[in-house]
């Protein structure tokens, strides 16, 4: 059986990330651990030049999960993103989907 890919935003799911400002990246939380994208404003513009999940987390889907909440966020705030780091960008080729909000 083939594993199915999340390449399909629903407007109305909502993805539990929050923008930590003083860090500057998005976290989600899963399982009392935390993966993160670290981010670079400029304007409108979200720079993503790392993202990394605690090793627990590592192989579930969380940083996957992750990059979702970025851009049901990006849509919902009006941003675009440039993702520099190589699993962000990996991430957008796999999900055609999200190209909407790719800078």
């Amino acid at each position: 059986m083939t594993r199915a890919r999340h390449n399909r935003f629903p407007a109305d799911r909502t993805m539990p990330i929050t923008d930590n400002q003083a860090l500057h990246r998005f976290e989600l939380e899963e399982d009392g651990q935390i993966a993160f994208a670290n981010y670079r404003r400029d304007g409108r513009l979200v720079v993503i030049p790392h993202v990394e999940a605690a090793p627990a987390l590592r192989g579930k889907g969380t940083a996957s999960r992750l990059m979702e909440g970025i851009v049901e966020r990006a849509r919902a705030e009006g941003f675009r993103v440039k993702p520099t780091c190589s699993y962000a960008h990996a991430w957008f080729m796999r999900n055609r989907a999200a190209a909407d909000v790719l800078a």
